[in-house]
């Protein structure tokens, strides 16, 4: 089984690494007093030790050319990579307010998981939502990250492998 196929055997995200969920936190308390925001990237969860069909976000990727102020964050749409393990977004809202906006909502396209964060950005400060706006559970999971270095870990084989299974 490849890479593709073990990662889009089931597309189902189980949770978040609390590594990842704390990085995120931390670094929109950083960016404070403007938004945060990046792609939520996921890993089959038998990467991280889990012996259930799903896959669990494990990393952030924040794109180049992101500028942000204290009501927005945006980035130019022909920057985000076209990345076959995104599962969603993560931004902040510096106000505090744990639910989207409509400008939110318009932005969450692509992916199941969308977070917000919000000041002071502490461990019960953020709320996850599916694409439509609607609040969906995220367990928080104490599982091993794999190493960034495998980040972009595959080969033009494996993408002519996925796209010649569709």
């Amino acid at each position: 089984m490849g890479l593709f196929d073990s990662l889009f055997s089931s597309r189902e995200v189980l949770g978040i690494a609390r590594e990842t969920i704390d990085f995120a936190l931390e670094s929109a308390e950083q960016t404070h007093p403007n938004e945060y925001m990046g792609r939520l990237r996921a890993v089959p969860a038998a990467e991280v030790g889990l012996e259930e069909d799903g896959v669990v976000i494990t990393d952030i990727l924040v794109m180049p050319g992101t500028s942000s102020s204290p009501v927005q964050a945006s980035v130019k749409s022909w920057v985000i990579p076209n990345d076959l393990r995104s599962v969603g977004s993560v931004h902040s809202h510096p106000n505090g307010v744990l639910r989207p906006s409509q400008q939110d909502i318009q932005t969450f396209g692509k992916g199941d998981v969308h977070i917000i964060m919000g000041a002071p950005y502490g461990a019960s400060d953020w709320r996850a939502f599916d694409r439509q706006g609607k609040p969906r559970e995220l367990p928080v999971l104490d599982v091993h990250v794999p190493d960034a270095e495998d980040f972009f870990d595959f080969t033009q084989a494996d993408i002519d492998q996925e796209l010649s299974s569709r």
